[in-house]
């Protein structure tokens, strides 16, 4: 199953930079094991996110980018949260929506990411709002548990699980 901003092809590439980040598991108690990258790309319909990830769930996941550039675990209401010190969904005109890669809310909000039954993630999603590396430098990219509904109804931010993997942009 792909959505509209997944491409089984390539995406013609315009010129511009590329950049891999390193992502690894989070536990609400540390950053863990390495399990692979994504490299994101400039392309002529937006940042093109490219995974060669192993060792996740099978199915679809929530894919974001957030605010904040770590992968530490935080407190956030007396409890630990992994990767809490990345923040929320990346939405610097704060509008506070949740509303998938094509609409008016969250920058931050990627089209889900894809896991095969093997355990690995390699195909590329493109996010059509995003163009340059330089808006998402600083910042994290987040895999979550689970998917997303790309709406924050009937739960908020897409319904998604807990934060499982993440990695820093620089």
């Amino acid at each position: 199953m792909y959505s509209r901003h997944t491409y089984p092809g390539r995406v013609r590439r315009r010129a511009g930079g590329s950049e891999s980040v390193d992502i690894n598991l989070v536990t609400s108690q540390s950053v863990g094991q390495a399990i692979g990258s994504v490299k994101i790309s400039e392309t002529a319909k937006g940042l093109e996110f490219t995974p060669d990830l192993k060792a996740l769930p099978p199915g679809e996941h929530g894919f974001h980018i957030h605010a904040n550039g770590s992968c530490q675990p935080a407190i956030k209401e007396g409890k630990a949260v992994a990767a809490g010190a990345a923040g929320g969904h990346y939405d610097p005109q704060k509008t506070g929506k949740h509303e998938g890669p094509d609409g008016a809310g969250h920058l931050g909000d990627l089209p889900f990411l894809v896991v095969n039954n093997d355990g690995k993630a390699t195909q590329p999603v493109v996010a059509p709002r995003l163009k340059t590396l330089d808006e998402v430098k600083g910042k994290a990219l987040m895999i979550h548990v689970g998917g997303d509904n790309m709406s924050d109804s009937p739960q908020p931010l897409g319904g998604g699980g807990e934060r499982f993997a993440c990695g820093v942009i620089k």
